[in-house]
């Protein structure tokens, strides 16, 4: 078992966790899977961009819903192979209250096991015949300039910039920039100017799109 430091889990009347941390909402009041769904597979352009070997990382992994909607769509996609997908998340949820905030979306019931037991000893990379999952736990701001690997697609989806400033600092993002493979790609939900001057700097070809629901902009880019 890991002994991470955990981040407590509070539920509002309609279900919704709330970091207590942050004070933020784990995912939309509206629907969060198509929240995920529109913000990062389509941000990212996924799953046209699957391929085999196909690298995802995240910062925040949250309640894991964001690995469960990409999972499902690459075995939708009858791709070969595992999906490659690393997290980096400095306060893991526990897994117990994961299972609970999963329960609204009957559809990742199948996957919910899988992720509560990733979260269950962090340490230890979950693999899978369609993929290998790994939530590198502590501040990305030290475990990122360590990784040896490089993502296709980044899905940033710390709490909101004004809540964890410490995952949007340029220096966070100019890492994600130098860990992305050459035609990368990353989305997220904030359309922050200062996130996006910082992911230009980071050396993306920044976009402001139409958000999800009630959000009018997100962000998304593209290495060369």
């Amino acid at each position: 078992m890991s002994n991470a430091q955990t981040d407590r889990t509070l539920w509002k009347e309609n279900g919704v966790p709330v970091s207590e941390r942050f004070d933020d909402p784990y995912f939309s009041l509206e629907n969060g899977l198509a929240e995920t769904r529109h913000v990062f597979l389509q941000g990212n352009d996924l799953p046209a961009r699957f391929r085999p070997g196909f690298r995802i990382a995240e910062l925040g992994f949250g309640t894991g819903l964001n690995l469960i909607a990409a999972r499902q769509a690459w075995r939708a996609a009858g791709m070969d192979g595992p999906l490659r997908f690393t997290s980096f998340e400095a306060f893991p949820m526990p897994p117990e209250d994961a299972l609970r905030a999963l329960s609204a979306f009957p559809e990742a019931n199948a996957d919910a096991g899988d992720v509560a037991a990733l979260l269950a000893d962090p340490a230890q990379p979950l693999i899978r015949d369609d993929i290998e999952m790994q939530v590198i736990v502590g501040d990305a701001r030290q475990t990122l300039p360590n990784w040896d690997d490089a993502a296709d697609a980044w899905f940033l989806d710390g709490f909101a910039p004004a809540k964890n400033p410490d995952l949007w600092q340029a220096d966070l993002l100019a890492e994600v920039g130098r860990h992305t493979a050459p035609g990368g790609s990353f989305a997220t939900y904030t359309a922050a100017g200062d996130v996006r001057r910082a992911l230009v700097a980071a050396g993306f070809d920044v976009t402001r799109v139409p958000g999800y629901g009630r959000k009018r902009h997100m962000t998304t880019g593209r290495t060369p």
